[in-house]
Order: C-alpha cells, then sequence, then structure tokens
C-alpha cells in the first residue's frame, strides 16, 4: 500500500471514531505531500477541519450570546470577555493554518476546474469564519479575502461546473450566507441564492432528476435560506451553509 493510500485509510478510520484532530493530521500530511487531491480526499480534508472548528464556532456563538445579557465591567464580563478571547486566538489559529495549507499545497496543485472551485470556496469559508468574530480593520481584511476567493470561485464554476453541480450550488449557498451575515447585504444574499436556484432547476429539470441527485441537500439549503431571510419573522435564527457531508 502507497502512502498516500496509507493516509487515507487511516483519516477514514479516524472519521469513523469520530477523532477530527487525528483525522485533520492524516489530511495536513496527505496535503503537504503535494498531490492534486481526488474527490474522496478534498472531501475527507474539508470534513477533518469543518468538524474541529464548527464546535469551536458554535462555543464562540455562545459566549458571545451570553456576554452580551452582562453588564459591561462587572466581574463576570471580565471573565467571559477572556474566555472569548481564548476561543477566538484558537478560531484564528485553526483558519490560518487552513489557509496556509490551501495556499501552499492545495490550490497551486488543482488541475480540474472542481478542484479549483472546491479550494477557492474552501478559501472563502475560512476567512468568512475570521470575518465573523473580527472587528475593525481585521474583520475588513478578512472580509475582503473572503469575496475575492468566493468571486474567483464563480468565476471558474460559471465556466466549468454544470449550474447544478453540487459544488457550485455549495459556492453559491456559502457566498449568499457571507453577504447576508458579513456584509449585511439582504438583497445580494436573496439574489444569490435565488439565481443559484433557479439555474440548478432549469438544469435538472432538463437533464432528469436522476442525474443530479446529489444536489438535493443543497438546494434545499438554498431554499431554506431564502425562506427565512424573506420572512420578517427569522427569530434569530441562524442561516444555512454546507457544514455538512457533501461528496
Amino acid at each position: 500500500m502507497e502512502e498516500r493510500e496509507k493516509v487515507v485509510c487511516l483519516a477514514k478510520l479516524a472519521q469513523q471514531a469520530e477523532r477530527y484532530d487525528d483525522m485533520v493530521e492524516f489530511m495536513k500530511k496527505l496535503a503537504r505531500m503535494d498531490v492534486d487531491m481526488n474527490a474522496e480526499e478534498r472531501h475527507l480534508f474539508s470534513v477533518g477541519f469543518k468538524n474541529t472548528i464548527g464546535a469551536k464556532r458554535a462555543s464562540w456563538r455562545i459566549i458571545n450570546s451570553l456576554e452580551e445579557k452582562l453588564t459591561s465591567g462587572d466581574q463576570a464580563g471580565v471573565m467571559m470577555d477572556a474566555y472569548k478571547k481564548k476561543v477566538e486566538d484558537e478560531l484564528r489559529k485553526i483558519c490560518n493554518e487552513v489557509l496556509s495549507i490551501i495556499a501552499i499545497h492545495c490550490l497551486p496543485l488543482a488541475n480540474s476546474g472542481e478542484n479549483a472551485v472546491f479550494f477557492y470556496k474552501m478559501k472563502g469559508d475560512y476567512y468568512r469564519y475570521l470575518a465573523e468574530f473580527s472587528t475593525g480593520t481585521e474583520k475588513k481584511a478578512a472580509a475582503d479575502q473572503s469575496l475575492m476567493a468566493y468571486q474567483h470561485a464563480m468565476v471558474v464554476a460559471s465556466t466549468e461546473l454544470s449550474p447544478a453541480n453540487q459544488i457550485r450550488l455549495g459556492l453559491a449557498l456559502n457566498l449568499s450566507v457571507f453577504f447576508y451575515e458579513i456584509m449585511n447585504s439582504h438583497e445580494r444574499a436573496c439574489q444569490v441564492a435565488q439565481q443559484a436556484f433557479d439555474e440548478a432547476l432549469t438544469e435538472i429539470k432538463s437533464a432528469g432528476e436522476g442525474v443530479y441527485k446529489d444536489s438535493t441537500l443543497m438546494m434545499q439549503f438554498l431554499k431554506d435560506n431564502l425562506a427565512l431571510w424573506t420572512s420578517e419573522l427569522t427569530g434569530g435564527e441562524a442561516s444555512k451553509d454546507d457544514d455538512v457531508d457533501m461528496e
């Protein structure tokens, strides 16, 4: 068994055991082999980091929500702020590591349109995660980098991938969430989501539903977000992005 195959097998085993820190280490090792990842490999790479950072993003949201209910300057508030900064440092470290690996080992080796879209989208995602908790110039810089990555991915996707391709749909989904939650551009978010949904639906009707069955979940997320965003009674419900196993 070749080293590449061994690493993939170990990453899959770690995923089954829900040892996502180990999974990340195996997939970092694979990325540093400087290979053009296949669909299974890039999926494992993405899922490992998503599970690692997902719990910390959820923790930050909870802490931030609790902190908003406290009186500024009291002891509990000071303690809460210090703990939130600790979580932010952990988030920043993971995001910067992912972005470095993508820039050095993934995008330069992405020879197919699908791989290029996947990794530019992932780059946009992790800059978006940075923008979620950053403030001031740091937030603006992260948002600018996120938008540029998403736009680059969209350019490639528009020429290389079908409108019903699940990676292209996941890209449109996350770009729309970026506009809604980071840029506070609700109209633009709805435009991106609606256009992606309509174009995919047209393609699916033309090709037949069975051809694009894997795209159903992304389309449902687009539909759910549109319903959420166009309602005046959102109740603070979080938008859905593609933090699921896509492939």
